[in-house]
């Protein structure tokens, strides 16, 4: 006899109500709240610029002035040797990356969310020299798109931000 029970299933939806959870994109959700209404650092170089592009992309493009959040955000990444071959030649390099971010209230000053995300990627470097500065600048590509996708993530969960 199967233990499943229809009523249980139910009232899963009434339990979440409860304990506060709310859809990310439902009107006066942190989403709806944070889209087009963060103002994100200017890029200092091509990396910050790539996870700029995607932040904004994600949280709307919102104007510097009259926003009604700051998001200020920084970067640093670094390559190492994944993979050396027998001959000592690298054939494959992981870059590293970390970005810390704050995102600060306009109205009041306040910091609402802040920290750090840290994730990496990796490329091959076994093929001739344009290709592997194009699988680079690919994969320094995906990872600040993995950083943003991280940020957006932890700023969606902040519970801090209200509408």
């Amino acid at each position: 006899m199967s233990s499943f029970d229809r009523r249980t299933f139910l009232l899963i939806p009434l339990a979440l109500t409860a304990c506060g959870f709310q859809p990310v994109y439902a009107p006066g959700g942190t989403g709806a709240t944070l889209n087009g209404r963060v103002a994100v650092s200017a890029p200092s170089d091509v990396k910050s610029f790539l996870l700029v592009q995607n932040l904004e992309q994600k949280l709307g493009r919102s104007a510097t002035s009259g926003s009604e959040y700051k998001l200020a955000v920084s970067v640093s990444t670094t390559t190492r040797a994944a993979s050396i071959s027998t001959s000592n030649e690298t054939n494959r390099y992981t870059i590293d990356g970390r970005a810390n971010y704050s995102l600060t209230s306009e109205e009041s000053g306040q910091v609402v969310a802040s920290g750090q995300v840290i994730d990496f990627v990796a490329y091959s470097a076994a093929g001739s020299t344009v290709s592997t500065l194009a699988d680079e600048r690919d994969a320094t590509e995906r990872l600040m798109e993995i950083l943003s996708d991280h940020i957006v993530t932890r700023l969606y969960t902040s519970p801090d931000i209200t509408a």
